[in-house]
């Protein structure tokens, strides 16, 4: 069973939430908060294992205590869950180590998935926010480089730039003049040899990684 948080001051998307949440046999909602202090207080008596936060709350805003609480309890998964699609709001989300984040308009389907992915340790980031995500990248210190893409042949990293761009299979197909199966193929090989399962899990990876330039 996923143990769940809410952190959020509004009650109607709380309560909103919870009903949806309730539908899932895996979910279940064991607390909520109204504000940052608030979540900080009742973590260790809810100990939840993915919390939904928001990030305009009273007192400690969302990205604060987003911060604080990865500080204080690393394993806890943290899933943004905001109206903002601003870079600032997402940059320093990702910076203070949130696992995803999404928008309060994604379909509630979206969310559930969501949460089961960060649950897996994948991470969860709306393809439109790629774009933000590489520009934040550029601007960070140069990490370790590792030696996992010595592992890709030539045509998987021309296919691993397409997806950290964001490209869909399609797209891929169109602008390497391959057939869609074969993007299959090779989007499955990538998968595996960087250990990943998800296509917003490989962009953070290679780009962490520097398996692909940045802009």
């Amino acid at each position: 069973m996923i143990k769940l948080m809410l952190v959020d001051d509004h009650a109607v998307l709380r309560d909103g939430l919870k009903n949806i949440l309730g539908m899932e046999e895996d979910m279940e909602v064991v607390g909520e908060a109204v504000s940052g202090n608030d979540a900080l207080q009742k973590l260790e008596g809810f100990n939840p294992d993915v919390i939904l936060m928001d990030i305009n709350i009273p007192e400690k805003n969302g990205i604060e205590v987003t911060g604080l609480i990865k500080k204080s309890h690393p394993q806890i998964k943290i899933l943004v869950l905001t109206m903002h699609d601003h870079d600032e709001y997402f940059m320093s989300a990702i910076r203070e180590g949130a696992d995803g984040y999404l928008l309060k308009d994604a379909p509630s389907q979206h969310v559930v998935d969501a949460i089961r992915s960060v649950v897996k340790g994948q991470s969860v980031i709306h393809p439109s926010m790629t774009k933000k995500f590489l520009n934040f990248q550029h601007e960070k210190p140069e990490p370790e480089r590792v030696d996992k893409d010595l592992q890709l042949t030539e045509r998987e990293k021309e296919v691993l730039l397409c997806l950290v761009q964001g490209m869909n299979n399609k797209e891929i197909a169109s602008s390497l003049f391959i057939s869609d199966k074969t993007v299959k193929i090779h989007v499955s090989k990538i998968f595996k040899k960087l250990d990943v399962k998800s296509r917003s899990q490989v962009v953070i990876y290679a780009v962490q990684n520097q398996l692909v330039p940045l802009p």
